[in-house]
């Protein structure tokens, strides 16, 4: 039996690199690029020759597929991104990473059913749940 992967695919509008190295900073993992000119593609209005056509970052906790590209939302993205664990260290301090420089939309605090969630809107604009499972003794 295979195991299938959700791999979240997130289009900017010119400013991808940026984002890739945020979501790296904060998941780990490599990153692997190609840029317009790598591919000999005709670039989007406004993007210059570095802007990405395909990037992704593999090997973190999360991976991620990233590009730059004209049809990209003014919001970016028409998903939320939900983290879910038992690891509260390290959900709380991605969540805390997320979060700088915006405003959390709903801070991680415990719910009725017993784990601890919030939620966020990125500074790219991606949204984020998180979602930090209570330990079952």
């Amino acid at each position: 039996m295979s195991n299938i992967k959700v791999e979240p695919y997130l289009f900017f509008k010119g400013n991808a690199q940026e984002a890739i190295k945020f979501y790296q900073s904060i998941f780990g993992g490599e990153i692997e690029t190609m840029t317009y000119k790598d591919m000999n593609m005709p670039l989007p209005v406004g993007f210059t020759e570095t802007s990405l056509m395909h990037a992704s970052l593999k090997g973190g906790d999360v991976d991620l597929m990233v590009s730059d590209t004209e049809e990209a939302s003014e919001k970016a993205t028409k998903v939320t991104i939900s983290l879910g664990s038992d690891d509260e260290e390290k959900l709380t301090s991605y969540f805390n990473a997320l979060s700088e420089g915006v405003t959390v939309r709903y801070p991680l605090k415990k719910e009725v059913w017993g784990d601890t969630f919030g939620m966020l809107t990125d500074k790219f604009g991606i949204d984020w749940m998180v979602n930090i499972e209570s330990r079952k003794t």
